[in-house]
Formats: structure tokens, C-alpha cells, sequence
């Protein structure tokens, strides 16, 4: 099952709603799922089109307690490889549409571009109490909305079919806080979120609270992740560092003692060049502990940069041209 699936079965059996928030729900899910058409003999045709099972039991049971209706409900199965099954939920002017219709507040009617008569589905005002915008928000990610798997990265959407309705998901999203953007995608509009803390904030509103815990779960293991990441790149660009240095400093020391001999060397530098060549794996404060009395690692290093010093500077005599 995927992420989005799991939010939206955890959504649709959300229990102890106030009616406000079951209307504000319901409307919302109209409005970005539902279509509405007139029919000759009077009155509307509304129908909800679904591949959530879940999903379509909350809106047959939340449509028969808000109206006492029952919705005709239809199974297709698609003709397609995976042949999902879809389901349609239908209420005729028979089964009381224009009761629904009165219920979640729709406005009658305009006229579409093929010069057909269409419902006006509602928008919520801003003056709705944040429980009934929350439940629009919530209403909203069941109809038409997903959200990608944490594991993978973090995108949360709501798809309309306007600019208005995208734009009216916008500003509710901004009224708590959630910084959402649109864009227009195959002739609709989707209104998302990104950002870890984004979405976890978003389902937290929307009462989604083990699916929030789930994806808490996953960003830590993956701060955790990139933590020793971080820590382990940086120990190994530490060590690559160390034992260039310290495959440097042997050659120089040996050529040294090949070229000038170790015993012209003053005693501090010979006793470092010594403990170079036989401990060529420590880092600069362990051979610092091994010098009596021990020497700190900025001693110890100023001591190797003079060998260093010391071998350029007699290879520069044997060959000017440094060569």
C-alpha cells in the first residue's frame, strides 16, 4: 500500500466529527472530486468517481447521515493491464440531490462553456472556523490529493480543475502557516507542498496522526543517515589527508638520511624523523606522546614542515632546475 493510501484510509475513519466539519468535508469533496449535470426533466445528476474502497464507503455513509440518502454506487473494473476497480457514487433528483445539494451549501447554477446549465459548488469563507477549514482540507486530500513516499522525498499535492478552486487550497493552506505553491498540470491546477516539516504540519491538521508519526519515523532515520554520512566523509577526507602528509614526510626523511644522513640533523628533528619512519600510521599526536617529554601536535607539526623544508631545500642545490 502506498503512503497516500494509508493517509487517506487513516482519514476516512476519522470518527466523532461535528456535523460542521462532516458538511465542510463532504463539500469539499464535491467541489474537487464530484461533477454535476443538469437533467431535462429538472434538478441535478451529482457523481463522485473513486479507486479508494475506503474512500467510498466514508462518502456513501457520510451522504446518508448528513441527508438521509443513499447513493447509487457502481463498480467498474478498468480495462487496463492492473484493472483497478473504480467506483462511482451517483445521486439523482429521485434520490435527493437538490437535498444534498441544500445541505453543503451549493449555489444553482451557471452556464459552462458548451452553454450548458451547471452546479456552483461551494468555497469555504474565511470566516469558517479552522476545525470546518481543516475538515475542507481534509476533504480535499481524499478527493484529490497524494503525497510521495518519505522514504523517497517529500511532495504533498491537491489537484482542482480551476485556478479559483487552487487558489482558495492556497490561502487555507497559508492561513496555518504552510508555505503552498501552484502550478498547472494536463488542464488542471495543483496546489503543493514541500518540505518535510511542510507536510507533517499538513497532516497534523488534517487528524492524519499515525501517518505523521510514520513519516516523523522516516526523516529521522534518514537526519540519522546523513549525519554519519557527513561524519564518516569527513573522517575519511581527514585520514586521505593524514596519510598523504604522512607518505610525504617518510620520502623526505628518507631522502634525508640517503642524501645527508639523520645524524646532521638537529637532535629534536632527528628524534621526530626516527619516530616518522617507524611509526609511519600515527597521526601527529600520537607521536607527540611519544617523544620524552611529549610535544603537542602543533610542535610535532612544526618539526615535520622543517624536514620538509630541509629536503626541498637540498634538492633545489642538487638540481636547480627542480628537476
Amino acid at each position: 500500500m502506498s503512503f497516500s493510501s494509508t493517509v487517506k484510509d487513516e482519514l476516512c475513519r476519522l470518527d466523532n466529527l461535528s456535523e460542521c466539519c462532516m458538511i465542510s468535508e463532504l463539500a469539499a469533496v464535491v467541489s474537487l472530486n464530484g461533477t454535476a449535470a443538469a437533467v431535462p426533466a429538472g434538478g441535478y445528476n451529482i457523481r463522485i468517481i473513486t479507486e479508494n474502497a475506503a474512500f467510498a464507503r466514508w462518502i456513501y455513509s457520510c451522504i446518508r447521515q448528513l441527508c438521509n440518502i443513499s447513493p447509487e454506487v457502481t463498480i467498474r473494473k478498468s480495462r487496463k493491464l492492473r484493472k483497478r476497480a473504480s467506483y462511482m457514487l451517483f445521486v439523482t433528483p429521485a434520490s435527493g440531490s437538490a437535498k444534498l445539494i441544500r445541505r453543503i451549501g451549493a449555489e444553482v447554477v451557471r452556464k459552462n462553456t458548451q452553454g450548458q446549465p451547471e452546479l456552483v459548488l461551494p468555497e469555504p469563507s474565511d470566516s469558517k472556523d479552522r476545525c470546518c477549514k481543516k475538515a475542507y482540507l481534509r476533504g480535499a486530500f481524499l478527493a484529490g490529493g497524494s503525497v510521495s513516499d518519505p522514504e523517497k522525498t517529500y511532495h504533498l499535492e491537491l489537484t482542482s480543475r480551476t485556478m479559483e478552486q487552487a487558489m482558495v487550497l492556497k490561502h487555507m493552506l497559508e492561513s496555518f502557516g504552510l508555505n503552498a505553491r501552484i502550478i498547472s498540470r494536463k488542464g488542471g491546477y495543483v496546489t503543493y507542498l514541500k518540505e518535510g516539516e511542510n507536510i507533517v504540519d499538513f497532516l497534523n491538521i488534517v487528524g492524519a496522526h499515525r501517518a505523521l508519526m510514520e513519516l516523523e519515523n522516516v526523516r529521522i532515520l534518514k537526519g540519522m543517515r546523513n549525519s554519519v554520512n557527513r561524519i564518516v566523509n569527513c573522517e575519511t577526507a581527514n585520514l586521505e589527508k593524514t596519510v598523504n602528509a604522512s607518505v610525504r614526510q617518510v620520502e623526505n626523511i628518507k631522502y634525508i638520511a640517503d642524501c645527508m644522513g639523520l645524524d646532521s640533523l638537529p637532535q629534536g628533528l632527528r628524534e621526530i624523523a626516527e619516530l616518522r619512519l617507524e611509526y609511519s600510521d600515527h597521526n601527529l599526536t600520537e607521536l607527540g606522546r611519544l617523544l620524552t617529554p611529549p610535544l603537542g601536535k602543533s610542535g610535532v607539526n612544526h618539526r615535520l614542515r622543517k624536514l620538509d623544508q630541509i629536503a626541498e631545500k637540498h634538492r633545489q642545490r642538487c638540481d636547480p632546475s627542480g628537476r
